[in-house]
């Protein structure tokens, strides 16, 4: 993507406002990256890291000039599913999960260039309003329910009760791990299981306790895994935590009411944080899931020395729906833009800007995101009218991590679960649920099956069949709408009809041998079973069908073959089959298969009433 001189020169021309934009996004989207980032399981450098990385270059050759990106809801709690699910398969080992993750966040990068390249941007107004409401209200709902934990101070890998309950299971683990690796070096032999027993024997108590720990992150991670322990941990509530959680919320509620112009979010991130250290209170903080690094971010090479596309091939869905997601993500905030700014943003550039952001922050240990809502406004309101806002954004979160990178670290969790639970209760869409009883049945029910299946299942799968099943009531409905609107009449019933006058010019005595038959509408695979039904329902007397094709504007191949077959039985019946008005596509696919000429010859097919009016006074024998 070429970025002009003259149009960076261009940025420059509100200098002043989107220095304030960009200001005022940074300072926003500094909590929220961290939350994000420690929400993910990577820690809150790899949400930093995102919220630089995407920031900048989505910014440089993205597609909306006041669009600010970084780390979303959305995004990071498909990530989250994606790390632990990895660091599961590697027993916990962060260091050998690592290339993997970022090697999936990579290719997602990769994947929505390619979606900006092929210029899949502009369908992503298709999908239907009821999939989005449910998945983003079922977004919401993952991370109230993914907060429990933190809300009551709750640490499932310190709950001494819990590990010593997950250490047989534990020990069965390593047995397993040893008998795999004997069979591996062909020394396991069944009548000599002394070098079992010598390995066995080496499993020290701190290699179990680690192993019971992985166990127990993995039983009580995730939606089920904190609905499933949500009265343990309400049993071993940490009062400290909890009142700071609390403390959190309640103030970014208060400064969101009283609008003031301080970010809420920011000031219970600062406010809580100094009482917390002032107090010497002894919670959990930011360190406590991996130090903030100082200095520049490293690449990391791991991506490209540990490559396996073997190991990668297992995510690759995961790539398209981190691909897909946060092309969805960024055009809806591409619009909300629009409508704030009055301009009009370039989708597919869009989807290449954030492309590259994403690939770029994988390199550097980020976690994937996209435009964010909440984060342009802030910027839009501030005065950003042009790229260099986002761009600032991003260098205000890089001179945090240059300077301020230790005292991040000291940030409690508590602090950053409450911002997380302000996030989820923001993201839910409540005008959706509002009018939920107000909504057509197939609405709701697509808006409630994408929610659940969202919360209990998986995202993607339900976006997925949410599609399918708002597809298919959407292809019900126009079929039943066509054939509720086409109908075969007599020409005695199409003479007192004022709306075809036409069809007065006929001679009485040949009403009981000519029927017309209109179509409104296209001709597509939701309407041919009702076509066929109905033309079955035509009368012995017909000698002619005039089929009206006037108003289709589209015939599909299961129309086209439904169709023939109707025309196939006339000709069977010996009833001749004229068509009046066919559109220039209708035309070519019934060429393309041979129905014109040789089930309704080319002298049949008339341009308008008048001519075939004409052909049937002259050529239509009363034969009733």
């Amino acid at each position: 993507m070429k970025v002009r001189f003259h149009t960076v020169k261009k940025w420059f021309h509100n200098l002043r406002g989107d220095t304030f934009g960009g200001l005022t996004a940074g300072i926003v989207a500094l909590p929220l990256a961290l939350a994000f980032g420690v929400q993910s399981g990577l820690g809150a450098s790899a949400g930093l890291y995102g919220a630089l990385f995407i920031g900048v270059f989505a910014s440089v050759f993205g597609g909306t000039a006041t669009q600010i990106s970084g780390p979303t809801a959305p995004m990071t709690v498909v990530s989250a599913v994606l790390i632990s699910t990895v660091l599961a398969s590697k027993n916990g080992d962060i260091q050998k999960a690592l290339p993997i993750i970022l090697g999936v966040f990579l290719m997602a990068g990769l994947l929505q260039i390619i979606l900006g390249i092929l210029k899949i941007g502009q369908y992503i107004k298709y999908v239907p309003y009821p999939v989005i409401s449910g998945f983003m209200t079922g977004i919401g709902v993952i991370i109230l329910i993914t907060q429990i934990f933190p809300l009551f101070g709750y640490r499932p890998s310190t709950d001494a009760e819990l590990i010593n309950r997950f250490k047989p299971q534990a020990e069965e683990v390593l047995l397993d791990k040893i008998l795999k690796d004997e069979a591996g070096e062909g020394i396991l032999v069944l009548e000599d299981f002394r070098e079992t027993i010598v390995r066995a024997e080496k499993i020290t108590p701190a290699e179990i306790t680690r192993e019971a720990q992985v166990l127990v992150s993995r039983d009580t991670g995730g939606v089920m895994g904190s609905l499933k322990y949500a009265g343990r941990a309400i049993k071993n509530i940490q009062w400290v935590e909890f009142w700071l959680t609390l403390a959190t919320i309640s103030i970014v509620f208060v400064f969101r009411i009283l609008r003031l112009k301080i970010p809420g979010t920011l000031a219970a991130l600062i406010i809580v944080t100094l009482v917390a250290y002032l107090a010497q209170l002894d919670v959990l903080t930011v360190s406590d899931r991996g130090k903030i690094p100082e200095g520049f971010p490293i690449l990391n090479y791991e991506i490209f020395a540990g490559f396996s596309f073997a190991e990668l091939l297992p995510y690759l869905a995961t790539a398209f729906a981190l691909a897909g997601l946060g092309a969805i993500d960024s055009l809806l905030t591409s619009v909300v833009a629009d409508n704030i700014t009055k301009t009009r943003h370039n989708s597919n550039r869009e989807l290449i800007g954030q492309g590259i952001g994403n690939s770029v922050a994988a390199l550097f240990g980020g976690i994937p995101g996209a435009g964010a809502t909440i984060r342009t406004v802030v910027n839009i309101h501030a005065g950003g009218k042009t790229r260099l806002s986002g761009i600032i954004h991003g260098l205000v979160l890089l001179l945090i991590l240059l300077v301020l990178g230790p005292v991040a670290s000291d940030i409690p969790l508590s602090v950053l679960g409450g911002i997380l639970i302000t996030v989820g209760i923001g993201v839910m869409d409540y005008k959706g649920l509002r009018t939920l009883r107000k909504m057509p049945r197939g609405d709701a029910l697509v808006l409630i099956v994408v929610l659940l299946l969202t919360v209990f299942l998986d995202l993607m799968v339900a976006v997925g069949i949410g599609l399918v099943i708002a597809t298919l009531m959407f292809m019900k409905k126009m079929g039943n709408l066509t054939a509720s609107q086409s109908r075969i009449v007599s020409l005695e019933k199409a003479a007192n009809d004022t709306s075809l006058p036409l069809y007065n010019t006929l001679p009485k005595n040949l009403r009981e041998e000519v029927f017309i038959k209109h179509f409104e509408g296209p001709l597509f695979f939701g309407y041919t079973k009702d076509f066929q039904q109905l033309m079955a329902t035509l009368p012995q007397t017909a000698t002619h069908v005039i089929f009206d094709m006037e108003n289709v504007p589209y015939i599909d191949q299961s129309g086209l073959f439904a169709f023939e077959d109707v025309l196939m039985e006339l000709t069977r019946k010996q009833v001749t089959g004229i068509i009046v008005g066919i559109k220039e596509q209708p035309l070519y696919r019934l060429k393309s298969i041979d129905i014109v000429p040789d089930l309704v010859p080319e002298n049949l097919i008339f341009s308008s009433l008048e001519e075939c009016m004409a052909y049937v006074r002259e050529h239509v024998e009363d034969v009733y």
